[in-house]
């Protein structure tokens, strides 16, 4: 069987994530996952592309979104925590994102004076307003809140466990999951590797590395998924997302040795779109209902 291994939500896109034993899927993806963005003051999206230190913000979002707490894991430490009563009711404003005009809800001065000390580089913090009509494209559309493209991100532990053999056989070191910030991460109950079967396709399919790339409709629990595109990677796989800074050329130089995709770009998971929405739970099976063949 293929089970859910583990459940991420990143509520501020570009920070750190939260890990959840169980959790809502909505029509745009993991509740509150990228709801909320750090912006320029001209509006403009700020990423890990450009902001590693991003990556040390850790965000808490209450159940029902209406409170946010800001930490820090920064080690030299001096910007204690910021608790705000998330508003859906002030001013809109313009926001760029990629290049694409959105609206953002400002989340005041308090988030801002936080985000800018920390960055070093004055932000502020827009939440998704109610209104937001964003689809993202691909195999197949759906809605999307502040995410690079696609509602759900997903990855199997066993194409991590692949990637990680070729980067050693480089004489680089292994690199944990939260360097591809995927939301749900799936595991097979009999273990992974490539010694679990040639095409991955029965109950067992995610003990076979990257047979994500091939599902095209999945179900977990009462919800259901619709594959939209491969998941091309940029320079934000290059953080190291404990360290808040840049490391070195992987796993970049290595994907690309063997991971580049039929339309271009070096790719490593799947991006989904949602079907029906539900309860999701670590442990929950996760069922192929359609296949399709790889883009690569």
């Amino acid at each position: 069987m293929t089970d859910v291994a583990e459940l991420i939500c990143y509520p501020i896109k570009g920070c750190a994530g939260t890990s959840m034993g169980d959790a809502l899927l909505t029509p745009a993806g993991l509740a509150h996952d990228r709801s909320f963005m750090v912006i320029s003051e001209d509006g403009v999206y700020r990423t890990q592309r450009r902001h590693p230190r991003l990556a040390l913000i850790r965000p808490a979002v209450s159940a029902d979104g209406t409170r946010l707490t800001l930490d820090s894991a920064d080690p030299a430490g001096g910007y204690g925590t910021v608790r705000l009563d998330v508003t859906t009711s002030a001013p809109r404003r313009d926001v760029d994102l990629f290049g694409a005009a959105f609206q953002g809800i400002d989340q005041g001065d308090d988030a801002a004076a936080w985000l800018s000390e920390f960055l070093g580089t004055p932000s502020r913090l827009v939440r998704v307003p109610p209104e937001h009509d964003r689809v993202a494209d691909g195999l197949t559309p759906g809605p999307s809140g502040y995410a690079d493209s696609c509602a759900v991100h997903l990855l199997a532990r066993s194409s991590l466990a692949l990637l990680n053999r070729r980067m050693a056989e480089r004489g680089a070191p292994p690199l944990p999951m939260n360097r591809f910030r995927p939301n749900v991460v799936v595991d097979s109950r009999s273990g992974s590797g490539p010694d679990r079967g040639a095409d991955g396709d029965g109950a067992d399919w995610a003990a076979v590395p990257h047979t994500e790339d091939r599902v095209r409709r999945l179900t977990i629990g009462g919800a259901e998924l619709g594959y939209a595109k491969l998941a091309v990677r940029c320079a934000v796989v290059l953080v190291d997302q404990d360290a808040g800074a840049r490391q070195g050329r992987e796993p970049l130089r290595t994907l690309a040795g063997y991971r580049r995709a039929a339309s271009g770009g070096v790719v490593f998971g799947a991006k989904f779109a949602v079907l029906r929405p539900g309860k999701l739970s670590v442990g929950d099976e996760v069922a192929v209902e359609e296949w399709g063949d790889a883009e690569l």
